[in-house]
């Protein structure tokens, strides 16, 4: 399979123009701010620039939604923990105790255990801070991977000092993922033509045929590993970053520009957060 096929762009953009060194410092910058603002305000407004830039890098819009749904429940299980959980943590970084919580929700007081529990507004706050966080980090990846092509990603890996092992294992990995994705897809074709109807299975019977799934798809990548592996050795593979490249890296206006502009996000962040307090959880209300 091409190693296009992990590509999910549609369109040539100025994020596939640009060098992949650019790209994966803007991938670091990010995620850097992304952890060290605590904000929900101002990190719910990284992950909305975020999201734009994938759609306006052309990441198809079906793998964001699929982004959102699988993080939903893991939203709606970190609103409730932290609403009613993190008290203790809420007043080492407000300052504030627990009566001084803004109560969206309290269980009544003669009720066993829970009795007296309550989900507060601070809490729910700074679950939307790490909902915006974990949004950020998981929509920065593609951003940067998804409009860059395998080989001149690997290449941009190397001239940016980052072991030729590494970068190869990198790559190998990109490749491999869109190879199991076939290999599935041929594996449900299959059991169509045998007469297996997904569509009109209930999702516990759906799960158990997909269980099933896995075993041939697991022999399928250790068989594939193995062949690389005699691969590799057959070419006397050594990891050596001394080789010749069939595609070439080259640091334009454009991608200067761009270290620029992420350098001045990351020290314009770092000295509002430390000097200002730009970026730091209150617990105010908005």
């Amino acid at each position: 399979m091409s190693s296009m096929a992990l590509r999910t762009v549609d369109r040539d953009s100025l994020f596939t123009r640009l060098d992949f060194r650019p790209k994966l410092f803007m991938i670091a910058v990010i995620t850097v701010v992304a952890f060290v603002w605590e904000d929900p305000l101002m990190g719910g407004g990284l992950a909305l620039t975020v999201l734009l830039a994938c759609l306006a890098a052309g990441v198809r819009p079906g793998y964001i939604r699929t982004v959102l749904l699988l993080m939903l429940p893991f939203s709606l299980i970190l609103i409730l923990t932290q609403g009613f959980f993190s008290g203790a943590l809420l007043t080492n970084l407000t300052g504030l105790q627990p009566d001084s919580f803004h109560m969206l929700f309290v269980f009544p007081a003669a009720w066993p255990l829970i009795g007296s529990a309550g989900l507060s507004w601070e809490g729910v706050q700074y679950a939307l801070n790490i909902i915006a966080k974990s949004l950020t980090m998981t929509l920065v990846i593609p951003l940067g991977i998804f409009t860059t092509d395998v080989d001149t990603m690997i290449v941009g890996m190397v001239k940016a000092r980052i072991p030729y092992k590494i970068a190869f294992v990198f790559s190998s990995t990109l490749r491999f993922f869109p190879l199991l994705f076939a290999r599935t897809q041929a594996i449900i074709e299959a059991q169509r033509l045998r007469g297996l109807a997904f569509e009109t299975m209930g999702p516990v019977k759906r799960l158990r045929v997909y269980a099933r799934i896995v075993v041939p798809l697991i022999l399928s990548a250790l068989n594939e590993s193995q062949m690389l592996d005699v691969v590799l050795q057959s070419r006397a593979f050594d990891g050596s970053p001394d080789r010749t490249y069939l595609h070439d890296s080259r640091l334009m206006a454009a991608d200067y520009a761009l270290f620029g502009l992420f350098g001045l996000f990351l020290l314009t962040a770092i000295i509002g957060y430390v000097v200002f307090g730009v970026g730091k959880f209150t617990g105010v209300l908005w």
